[in-house]
């Protein structure tokens, strides 16, 4: 118990105001971090960063190596299972997954996984479901091979999803379907770029269905007209989508850009030659006041995560260049009610951080 009040006492320091303090303090971590081999140091890290949002406890953190990436990964996954500490840990996986630490290919086994796409299947907080899409959006390059074991489950989430954004809950701000809706278009992107036979014979079977009918109509149709015919639809098929030697030959930005060529929307299209300019998008909307986490994807502050614009959206967006310039102030492209399918900026600038390699710091949604 003396050690690990030692240890509470020692990680509040990292925020000291003194930077020189901060530095000896997280070279003490480090050291001990290199010789200690369990699984307590990590966790009194992450539960202080849950509580905090401390940005010298996120470096530690998204620099994590052996063994302590199992640590890092069981101890979120128990976060993520339980509602209090929801928002906040897939926020910290958010920031963990765009590093594309050396492990990510662990991120297929973890349990992690499997508790990321049930929560997506059954909670009900728009944020944590917003945050949680990024997130899987994100990692489904660095892991394509999961499609083989869990691709029904994604299929799920997107008709879950996709139906949110026509029925509107009663109880969710219209500012947050926004988002929603957003994050739920360069769902579709993703799943349609890296699995187009699987995906579209799901939505033929799926959409075919009358109770479905007005979610395709008016939510997934206008996104398909914002995408070119996949190549893999003519030369492809089902099985050879999900085959591991096909993903093998593939990097994960490599798999990116490939999504990013069958994209007819102009935030997309300028990375189709692998591109590795980094947009830099700040939406400003309410916050929430209940909201304990940072999003790893939108920050209303001093962004460099994501943020989207989409037909109905009346947020004004932000597009920060490269430091030293002023900002680029952008209109939303219209106000009509699903007529198009968002513009995805937080696309944009995710595809811009996976290919620079950059690290962001995020702020609150």
């Amino acid at each position: 118990m003396a050690q690990q009040a030692n240890i509470g006492e020692l990680v509040s320091m990292l925020d000291s105001p003194v930077l020189s303090v901060r530095d000896d303090v997280t070279a003490v971590f480090k050291e001990n971090l290199n010789s200690d081999r369990g699984p307590m140091l990590v966790n009194t890290l992450v539960d202080y960063y849950l509580e905090t949002s401390s940005q010298p406890v996120l470096h530690i953190l998204t620099t994590l190596q052996e063994p302590h990436d199992k640590h890092l990964l069981d101890k979120m996954n128990d976060c993520v299972g339980r509602a209090a500490s929801r928002l906040p840990a897939l926020s910290l996986l958010g920031h963990v997954i765009r590093l594309q630490p050396p492990w990510k290919h662990k991120l297929s086994q973890a349990p992690l996984l499997p508790s990321l796409l049930k929560c997506l299947k059954v909670d009900t907080d728009v944020i944590v479901l917003t945050t949680g899409v990024l997130v899987l959006i994100t990692m489904l390059p660095m892991i394509p091979q999961s499609g083989k074991q869990h691709l029904h489950d994604f299929f799920d989430i997107f008709g879950r999803l996709s139906s949110w954004c026509l029925k509107k809950p009663g109880h969710v701000t219209e500012i947050y379907l926004v988002h929603l809706h957003a994050s739920v278009y360069a769902l579709f992107h993703r799943l349609y770029g890296m699995y187009p036979c699987n995906f579209v014979s799901f939505l033929r079977s799926h959409y075919s269905m009358k109770e479905n009918l007005d979610t395709f109509e008016e939510v997934v149709r206008p996104m398909m007209e914002h995408v070119r015919i996949h190549p893999e639809l003519v030369t492809g098929s089902k099985d050879h989508e999900l085959d591991p030697r096909r993903w093998k030959r593939l990097e994960t930005h490599d798999v990116v850009i490939e999504c990013a060529k069958i994209s007819l929307d102009p935030t997309e299209a300028s990375y189709e030659d692998g591109d590795s300019v980094s947009p830099q998008v700040s939406a400003h909307f309410p916050h929430r006041a209940a909201d304990v986490a940072a999003s790893p994807y939108v920050d209303t502050q001093n962004s460099c995560g994501s943020a989207t614009s989409t037909p109905y959206s009346s947020s004004r967006l932000t597009l920060l260049n490269t430091p030293g310039q002023p900002p680029q102030t952008l209109s939303p492209p219209s106000t009509r009610l699903l007529t198009e399918p968002p513009q995805v900026w937080c696309r944009a600038c995710l595809l811009a951080s996976l290919l620079a390699g950059e690290v962001a710091h995020l702020g609150r949604i």
